[in-house]
C-alpha cells in the first residue's frame, strides 16, 4: 500500500463531509487524515484526503466521488509538487529545572510558545507530518501531557489553480 493525498474540490454544502467519508467506509478505506475548509470562494469547500491504499482500488474511489453530483474536481498531490502541512499543539511538562530544555526544543524546531504556566508549556509547530513526529520524540521523554493535530493541508505548488470554475468571482450574496 502507498500513501496517497488526495484534493477534492465540493461544494460547500451540509452532508457532503459525510457521503465523501461514507464512500471511503464503504469500501474499507482507512482514512488516515481529513482537513476541510473553505477556500478563496465562499460557495467551495476544499478536502484534504490522506489515504493508504494501492493504486488501483485508489482510482476506482475516485471514479465514484467524481460521481457525487456535489465533488468539483479531484486532484491527487505528489509530495513532491505539493506544499503539505500540519498543525500540532502538544502541552509538555516543563517544571523550571526543564524549562530551558523545552524553549530550546521549541526554538531548534521553529515551534512557537502559546502558553506557559508553573507546571507545562504549550507549543505551537507547524510542518510535514515527519518533522513534527521527530519534535514529538524529542519532547516524549520530557513528558508529553496532553497534544492535538490536525489533518494534512496541502496545495500544489506553482502557479496553477485548482478551481472548478476557472477564475473565482466573489460570490454575491442577497438578503
Amino acid at each position: 500500500m502507498t500513501r496517497h493525498t488526495l484534493s477534492v474540490l465540493v461544494e460547500n454544502k451540509s452532508g457532503v463531509l459525510a457521503r465523501v467519508s461514507a464512500l471511503f467506509s464503504r469500501r474499507g478505506f482507512n482514512i488516515e487524515s481529513l482537513a476541510v475548509g473553505p477556500t478563496e470562494n465562499a460557495e467551495l469547500s476544499r478536502m484534504t484526503i490522506v489515504v493508504d491504499a494501492d493504486t488501483q482500488p485508489l482510482e476506482q474511489i475516485t471514479k465514484q466521488l467524481n460521481k457525487l453530483v456535489e465533488v468539483i474536481k479531484i486532484v491527487e498531490l505528489e509530495a513532491v509538487a505539493a506544499v503539505q502541512r500540519e498543525l500540532l499543539l502538544v502541552k509538555v511538562r516543563a517544571p523550571m529545572a526543564d524549562r530551558t530544555q523545552v524553549l530550546q526544543t521549541a526554538d531548534l524546531f521553529r515551534a512557537r510558545v502559546v502558553d506557559v504556566n508553573n507546571d507545562t508549556v504549550t507549543l505551537e509547530a507547524t510542518g510535514t507530518p515527519d518533522k513534527l513526529q521527530a519534535l514529538l520524540a524529542v519532547l516524549a521523554p520530557l513528558g508529553i501531557k496532553e497534544m492535538a493535530q490536525s489533518g494534512t493541508v496541502a496545495l500544489g505548488r506553482g502557479p496553477r489553480a485548482m478551481s472548478g470554475a476557472g477564475t473565482l468571482r466573489p460570490v454575491e450574496h442577497t438578503a
